[in-house]
């Protein structure tokens, strides 16, 4: 659900983005308040496995497409959602960045699609008041997958509602609509069973502190660490081989839409800052600059892929992290001044 800057017009971009920053700005004051300090360094770490994630385009039957996780509402559940929130920023930024994945004047529209509506809409608005104490298995389950479901389909509607105040013409706004509900209600679904299984997991492991939020404070840390990062460079180094090469979501709508995957940009912003992105990329598209790729190989074996994710991997997890120890030097400092 990464969109392109062709899908955003300057205005669109610019607004989106000055909303970003303030809901950035927030999201910092916030977890300088309340996040315990432990759970700072994990803001890397998962940063770093729902960047990975993110890589596995899965196939969704009987479609020709295919989807990938977006992972907010699992870094607000394990994380809260402010640190949630500036996690997948993190995220999305090496993303747009070093991979071209998704455009930079898109890039305030895809945080807003991808972490506001799963952090600060989803999460407490519709998991925490539906999880309560003590909560069976099967309602931690079910909650968490209907809330990965309505992240997703919220964030498809985002969408749409961007490019319409965008004036893309070439996608009517009807048709538009029906294609990226339906086809990221079966990609929500996946993502749902995928967030279901691991916070039961979690919840499972701990009963004694099965509430509506999951304290990371109270498990031990570094195992929980050495699990997410290991599960990180798994699923980017290897697992990343077995990623659909079939359109995405948005791709597949846009086709089925307007007849073409991609579209190109009308404004000299749009291509000067296709220039930057082509030029700065140095691995598009998660392989090494030029590779040859290889059409209809499965499991698609690469050592530019693998590559390409444990940098990405890294990358998360090193900007992600001084994210999190930095606002906790801030805080210290403002405890210290206080004092």
């Amino acid at each position: 659900m990464h969109m392109a800057d062709a899908l955003i017009s300057p205005v669109v971009g610019g607004a989106f983005a000055a909303v970003i920053v303030g809901l950035g700005a927030y999201a910092a004051k916030k977890v300088q308040s309340e996040l315990d300090e432990k759970q700072l360094p994990m803001m890397g770490v998962l940063g770093a496995f729902v960047f990975a994630a993110q890589m596995i385009n899965f196939a969704i039957p009987g479609t020709g497409s295919s989807g990938h996780l977006g992972g907010g509402l699992l870094l607000s559940i394990l994380l809260g959602p402010a640190a949630g929130f500036l996690t997948m920023v993190a995220i999305l930024i090496i993303q747009a960045l070093f991979f071209a994945d998704g455009g930079i004047l898109a890039l305030g529209c895809n945080i807003f699609n991808l972490g506001f509506f799963p952090c600060f809409v989803v999460y407490p608005l519709i998991f925490r008041r539906l999880m309560t104490p003590n909560a069976s298995k099967t309602r931690i389950f079910l909650v968490s997958l209907f809330g990965a479901i309505l992240s997703l389909q919220l964030g498809a509607f985002g969408v749409v509602m961007e490019t319409k105040l965008s004036g893309i013409s070439e996608l009517p706004i009807e048709t538009f609509l029906i294609l990226m509900q339906s086809i990221h209600l079966a990609i929500g679904v996946v993502e749902g069973l995928v967030t279901a299984a691991i916070v039961s997991f979690l919840w499972q492991a701990r009963p004694e502190l099965n509430q509506p939020v999951l304290p990371l404070a109270n498990f031990n840390t570094k195992k929980l660490w050495l699990s997410f990062l290991l599960g990180a460079l798994l699923v980017a180094g290897v697992f990343s081989w077995f990623a659909s090469s079939q359109p995405d979501g948005l791709e597949w709508s846009m086709f089925r839409t307007s007849g073409h995957e991609e579209l190109a940009g009308k404004s000299i912003l749009h291509q000067r800052l296709d220039e930057f992105q082509t030029k700065f990329a140095v691995l598009p598209d998660y392989n090494l600059k030029n590779a040859q790729h290889t059409e209809g190989k499965y499991p698609n074996v690469d050592g530019g892929t693998s590559l390409a994710g444990l940098i990405g991997a890294g990358l998360t997890l090193f900007l992600a992290g001084l994210l999190g120890i930095i606002l906790k030097f801030v805080r210290k400092r403002i405890t210290c001044q206080a004092k």
